[in-house]
């Protein structure tokens, strides 16, 4: 009996790891005759889980969503992830989820075997989570708009930009995305034909799903953290710039922050970058105390700026000599 218990969970476990198993496979993977496979999937179907089966080339098993929560059965490496993730979700970035979090916390750490325990207990004591920063976002809202995502469907909400102005939008979610420590929806505007990033703690009250959507391909190339980090990096300050550095690309990527700008390769000896300040006149000492021979492609006003600067510094350098 022991050992048909432990086949049956051994069973559920590998169910649970993939979305379709052949017949064969799972039968090889558990070490049993295909006739033994097929009465603990009896067996299973009887407590409640609902194993499909299909017939075929490409026939085989999957279990499918029920109408309760089938036990989760994890290994070690999954429990400690698990465990680790809730720890920071308790004390995260999105709210209304803290109370769950701790609670599920402590169901799974009750359960949890010695060795276990042991090792959660050295990670909890090594690892110091950073005070949150930023402001938090609404577990329930986040929850309205991965729907949507996944669902395409087109959602409405009030929102209030950076300059405090507020509108009534209805976009095309295409994902959420966490970067600089918040949360953003990327979305299509119809109104205003083009991509859009909302931060999530600008959106005034609840946002409602409506009709369906066509799906279109996703901006920067599907990643959409770096798509969101890069529009950030490059539209957070209102002084533009086109810079060609005089060295190699490697060479500055190393230099210079990712979050300064962005830089591609020109040729082995050169590199563009493109970034944005909050001045240029921050951006025209920052150029030159970066100690690297550089052309100025744009903006204009910025080229002004360095001539200005260059003749200040070398009348300071005649008055010194």
């Amino acid at each position: 009996m022991l050992t048909a218990t432990h086949r049956l969970l051994r069973l559920l476990s590998l169910l649970q790891t993939r979305s379709h198993w052949s017949g064969p496979e799972l039968a090889t993977t558990l070490e049993v005759h295909p006739r033994t496979l097929r009465r603990d999937i009896d067996k299973l179907r009887e407590l409640g889980y609902p194993v499909h089966a299909s017939s075929g080339i490409a026939g085989g098993y999957a279990l499918r969503p029920g109408k309760a929560l089938p036990p989760l059965l994890l290994d070690d490496e999954e429990a400690l992830a698990v465990a680790i993730t809730l720890r920071t979700a308790a004390a995260g970035s999105v709210g209304g989820i803290e109370e769950t979090a701790l609670r599920a916390l402590i169901k799974l750490e009750q359960v949890m075997p010695a060795r276990l325990r042991r090792r959660t207990d050295a990670l909890r004591a090594a690892v110091v989570p950073l005070e949150p920063h930023g402001p938090t976002v609404d577990a329930a809202l986040l929850a309205t708009l991965a729907t949507a995502c996944r669902d395409q469907l087109r959602v409405a909400f009030d929102y209030q930009d950076g300059r405090g102005q507020a509108s009534s939008r209805m976009v095309e979610p295409q994902g959420v995305a966490h970067a600089s420590q918040r949360w953003y929806l990327v979305a299509w505007d119809p109104a205003r034909d083009d991509w859009r990033i909302f931060r999530l703690d600008r959106i005034a009250g609840p946002a409602t799903t409506g009709a369906h959507f066509a799906p279109r391909p996703s901006p920067g190339g599907g990643d959409l953290r770096e798509y969101v980090s890069r529009t950030l990096r490059l539209g957070a300050y209102p002084a533009h710039a086109r810079i060609v550095l005089h060295a190699p690309r490697a060479a500055m990527a190393a230099r210079i922050p990712s979050a300064a700008g962005e830089i591609d390769e020109v040729d082995d000896a050169r590199c563009l970058l493109r970034c944005s300040a909050a001045s240029l006149d921050s951006l025209t000492y920052w150029l030159m105390a970066l100690d690297v021979e550089f052309q100025v492609l744009e903006p204009a006003a910025l080229i002004e700026r360095l001539r200005v600067a260059g003749e200040r510094l070398a009348r300071g350098l005649a008055r010194s000599a």
